[in-house]
């Protein structure tokens, strides 16, 4: 009994040390202890760029336009059919329709169904129309206001060979930049120099540097006299009076159009010295009066004129009087 007894106290000695040892949830010791890493991010693919789509180097034709003589005329750049909405794709936002005003003349409505075809598919839409019938004025006319209403370009021709030209024109320059109508601007002061001196028509870059070189500065050579500058190789008499004409005569400022508005002062005396009717009327009455006073009386002429005087004499006074009237009026 006193062994058993024993054994139960071994066994609560080893049960409370097991409760009082921390817990090991690894074969490592060390792993309990480690700290955490971070999970690593997610790498997001980047986007790629795609290629720019390139239009067809050749004009695309309808198979509508098969027999029209203006395939014939397009020699520069190559075409080809294909199944379009439009009659000629000039690029990726270009298109054109044809129209010959004979054909418009016979079915008007074919034109409004072709461009409600193209809506909404093209950038630059253009009407191509030629001219083949000679009262022209109110197809076009019409043509004109159907073309600014739904966005299209109206281009006129008179012949196949220009209405190909103006195809192959477009597709020429689909791709241009908009720096080939833009014009070169001076980058240097000899290019501003030889851009001032070669302003006059005649006098070319060859002139003008040929002034310079004689004169040293342009201020030399704009001081310099008619006789002087003649002697410049190249320069003749009709350069130099162009040159001469150009450095000195007068700057010429032009005035705006719209009269300036008159000042506060000046409003408040221009109504001051305004007249009104009833005062103009006063004014001639009175003049009229004095006229008839200055001219000297003839007592025959007075005796033969009789009533007829002496009523247009109180009449006059009458109206003077009803004149002045209205003028106190006004002015109380």
């Amino acid at each position: 009994m006193a062994d058993e007894f024993e054994d139960g106290a071994d066994l609560n000695a080893l049960l409370q040390a097991e409760q009082s040892a921390p817990p090991n949830y690894g074969n490592n010791p060390a792993s309990s202890t480690a700290p955490r890493q971070p999970a690593a991010k997610v790498q997001q693919p980047k986007p790629q760029t795609l290629p720019p789509k390139h239009a067809p180097s050749a004009i695309l034709v309808s198979k509508r336009q098969k027999g029209n003589p203006i395939l014939s005329h397009i020699k520069i750049l190559p075409w080809e059919y294909a199944d379009i909405p439009a009659d000629y794709v000039l690029g990726n936002t270009t298109c054109a329709l044809f129209l010959s005003l004979k054909y418009h003349r016979l079915h008007p409505e074919y034109i409004y169904s072709r461009i409600r075809g193209i809506a909404g598919k093209y950038r630059l839409r253009i009407l191509l129309i030629i001219v083949d019938i000679p009262n022209h004025e109110d197809n076009l006319k019409e043509l004109s206001k159907t073309s600014i209403i739904n966005n299209l370009t109206l281009m006129l021709c008179w012949s196949a060979t220009e209405a190909a030209h103006y195809l192959e024109l477009y597709k020429s320059s689909e791709n241009a930049q908009p720096t080939a109508i833009r014009t070169q601007q001076a980058q240097s002061y000899k290019d501003s120099l030889t851009d001032f001196v070669t302003m006059p028509r005649s006098i070319n870059k060859s002139d003008a540097a040929s002034l310079i070189s004689t004169f040293g500065s342009l201020q030399n050579a704009i001081n310099a006299q008619p006789e002087q500058i003649s002697a410049v190789p190249g320069w003749g008499e009709r350069k130099v009076r162009q040159w001469c004409n150009a450095v000195r005569e007068e700057f010429i400022i032009e005035t705006a159009k719209g009269a300036k508005a008159p000042e506060r002062g000046a409003t408040r005396a221009l109504e001051d010295r305004t007249v009104t009717r009833d005062e103009e009327e006063a004014m001639r009455l009175a003049e009229a009066g004095e006229t008839r006073a200055n001219v000297p009386e003839d007592t025959e002429t007075v005796h033969d004129a009789g009533s007829h005087d002496v009523g247009e004499d109180e009449g006059m006074s009458e109206g003077l009087t009803a004149a002045l009237a209205r003028l106190r009026e006004n002015g109380g």
